[in-house]
């Protein structure tokens, strides 16, 4: 009997798939909450340390997509080193690989920021956003906000 409790805590565990982005010896593990539905991939956008680069066309480092999964997804990616990074992710729920936005340029899926600063005045700053990833295996949480 003890068997049945172990194999249901082990079906309810989130799954890890392997790491994404060019293999190093630092891993960021993300945890993306609030995902509306399972239909799509999760965008996790990954920046250095640098302003003039966040949310840039062409600014970023890696982008890691995983397929989506309802409530909660969690995201491993690959950082080149310990440092300061920022991310910002979002709900593909098209898998078409690119933020949609509306007509008037607002967004038109799911999206979220590391340290999950406030939005309802635009695209946060980049002080707001910044991370430590002192070391590998450090775990962030980032919720999506939809429109």
């Amino acid at each position: 009997m003890a068997l049945i409790p172990a194999l249901l805590a082990l079906a309810a565990a989130p799954v890890q798939a392997e790491c994404t982005g060019t293999p190093s010896a630092t891993r960021l593990f993300v945890q993306v909450e609030n995902v509306k539905h399972g239909r799509g991939l999760i965008a996790v956008t990954l920046y250095t340390d640098e302003r003039r680069k966040f949310l840039a066309k062409r600014g970023s480092l890696y982008v890691g997509r995983v397929p989506a999964r309802q409530g909660r997804t969690d995201v491993c990616i690959h950082v080149p080193k310990p440092g300061i990074y920022a991310l910002a992710v979002y709900h593909d729920a098209d898998s078409d690989r690119s933020f949609d936005r509306t007509g008037i340029g607002l967004p038109a899926e799911g999206f979220g920021f590391s340290n999950n600063p406030p939005t309802f005045l635009g695209m946060p700053n980049f002080g707001s956003v910044r991370i430590s990833v002192p070391r590998s295996g450090v775990r962030t949480t980032v919720k999506l906000k939809y429109p």
